[in-house]
């Protein structure tokens, strides 16, 4: 039998308290189920956190940067560096927001997206700013390109391992339920009967 500690509270009463929280939380609804494993991935998760406070930062140190730099810059350079900054804000906003749909909920077609507009816009973006020397880069725009770089790399690799991950449960729980209640592939009742 359990010896209560000695308290303020009577020896019974702490036995039955124990005996009562023990039954109504040993069956907690919020704990996961076994069959409900979750594959989110930590690290991209906070990964695309640590990039949504940087990202402002990076913003405005750029608009600061490109009004310094703006009229140094040759015409045709201008509407670049211009457009780069419109097309990249624009991307980073919905490449967050389905990064993180993606990874939370495992989406594959947002996580992939998320994933896509790294791979294609943003990282090709990002390093033409970056080593372009035509463009005048400043201490400070490398700095925060760089920090960005990082993260943008980063995000890749941990987005990639988390494609795999979700997409190998998925699969998995996929062909678990082609075989669940005794049907097959096609939905027919397989030979076997309970």
């Amino acid at each position: 039998m359990y010896a209560a500690p000695r308290g303020p509270i009577p020896a019974g009463l702490q036995h039955r308290l124990l005996q009562l929280s023990g039954a109504l939380f040993t069956h907690n609804k919020t704990r996961d189920s076994g069959d409900r494993a979750v594959v989110s991935h930590l690290p991209l998760q906070m990964l695309l956190y640590f990039n949504v406070f940087y990202f402002p930062f990076w913003w405005l140190s750029e608009v600061l940067m490109l009004e310094l730099k703006l009229p140094l810059l040759a015409g045709y350079y201008q509407v670049l560096i211009i457009m780069g900054m419109v097309v990249i804000t624009s991307t980073e906003l919905l490449r967050l927001y389905l990064g993180y749909v993606g990874n939370l909920q495992e989406k594959v077609p947002e996580l992939a997206t998320f994933w896509l507009l790294t791979v294609f816009f943003q990282l090709p973006l990002l390093l033409f700013f970056q080593t372009d020397e035509e463009v005048v880069i400043l201490p400070l725009e490398r700095a925060v390109h760089l920090i960005f770089l990082l993260f943008l790399i980063s995000e890749t690799v941990m987005a990639f391992l988390a494609l795999k991950a979700v997409t190998q449960k998925l699969t998995m729980k996929y062909h678990l339920s082609q075989f669940d209640d005794g049907t097959g592939h096609n939905g027919h009742r397989s030979c076997r009967q309970p």
